[in-house]
């Protein structure tokens, strides 16, 4: 079953898995089951209904239809307000460019609204719509937020052997493109981890709070879900520094390369500078040049010089310079 503007479903009672219509929705009550509502806040019609018929305080829905959000979890009333964050899996969209998805959540009715589509949410309507999906909110957030953060670790994994590549290439002197590749990594890094921290605060939070929402069994899985993305978050910093160590040696070896060049030149430079002061001096055009009428002159004029050169690069080879 795939993600719609409006998508309606029944987690329990004799009804499970049945999706509902706008009409069945308005008419719900919670005896006949806990009700999830997943909307595309964008859409007209949907914001109309979260603010004439939804029955939520202006605040919550002000939540659920906000444009910018920071991970976060909120007490509201008898549920509560979440802000969560999940990998951009759409078409011709970068990784890094996470997903909103805003909840209102309390014992009987989940309100989940988004812009744009999120696998971990397909995936909980199909699991429903099959019969194997979550009977009541703790579940709901616990299938949510697993899917979510284990989508984050097959990122980061990408992440990772992204960074082993770069390094691999430095090491073999390949660094064509390499500054490019390292800097759209540190990007990357950089936007995600923008809002892993403040979702390790939001589960944090809600463990805190979790009375309402989840039993014993229940804190327990998402205790193990939030150690998940804390060892995320510790992963991304690996590397980070990493990419930050491998653009650094990358600089290093740049440099070395220019500076052997600058010192060949350097060496150069050295052996033809007495050879140019001296022809130089003797290609004067002037009366008084020694050797002018000596047929041999020439000839000895120019082993002097290979004997001059070859003096100069013993003592460039004594004193290590070669």
């Amino acid at each position: 079953m795939a993600e719609k503007q409006f998508c309606a479903l029944l987690l329990s009672g004799e009804m499970a898995g049945k999706e509902l219509t706008q009409q069945q929705v308005s008419d719900w009550r919670p005896e006949q089951g806990i009700l999830w509502l997943h909307l595309d806040y964008k859409k007209k019609s949907n914001r109309q209904w979260l603010q004439q018929h939804s029955g939520l305080e202006a605040l919550e829905v002000a939540a659920l239809l906000a444009q910018d959000t920071r991970p976060r979890v909120v007490q509201s009333g008898q549920g509560f307000l979440l802000a969560l964050r999940g990998v951009n899996h759409n078409p011709g969209a970068d990784p890094e460019d996470m997903v909103s998805i805003r909840l209102y959540l309390d014992n009987h009715r989940i309100i989940s609204t988004s812009s744009r589509e999120l696998l971990s949410v397909k995936d909980i309507i199909q699991s429903v719509g099959q019969g194997s999906g979550p009977g009541n909110t703790g579940e709901f957030l616990l299938a949510l937020t697993q899917r979510l953060t284990q989508r984050k670790t097959e990122f980061i994994d990408r992440l990772e052997e992204t960074v082993d590549d770069l390094e691999d290439k430095v090491m073999a002197g390949n660094d064509r493109d390499l500054r490019s590749d390292i800097a759209e990594l540190r990007r990357q890094i950089v936007v995600v981890r923008r809002y892993l921290a403040p979702q390790r605060e939001a589960f944090t939070r809600l463990l805190a709070d979790s009375a309402k929402v989840f039993d014993e069994q229940q804190r327990l899985k998402f205790n193990e879900i939030n150690d998940q993305l804390i060892r995320c978050i510790e992963d991304l910093d690996a590397i980070r520094d990493r990419a930050s160590v491998t653009q650094e040696e990358l600089q290093n070896r740049q440099a070395e390369a220019v500076n052997r060049r600058l010192y060949f030149l350097s060496l150069i430079s050295a052996v033809f500078l007495p050879l140019g002061f001296l022809t130089g001096l003797l290609g004067v055009n002037i009366a008084g040049i020694p050797g002018a009428d000596v047929g041999w002159a020439f000839g000895a004029f120019c082993l002097f010089l290979l004997i001059l050169v070859g003096g100069q690069l013993w003592l460039f080879y004594r004193y290590k310079w070669l």
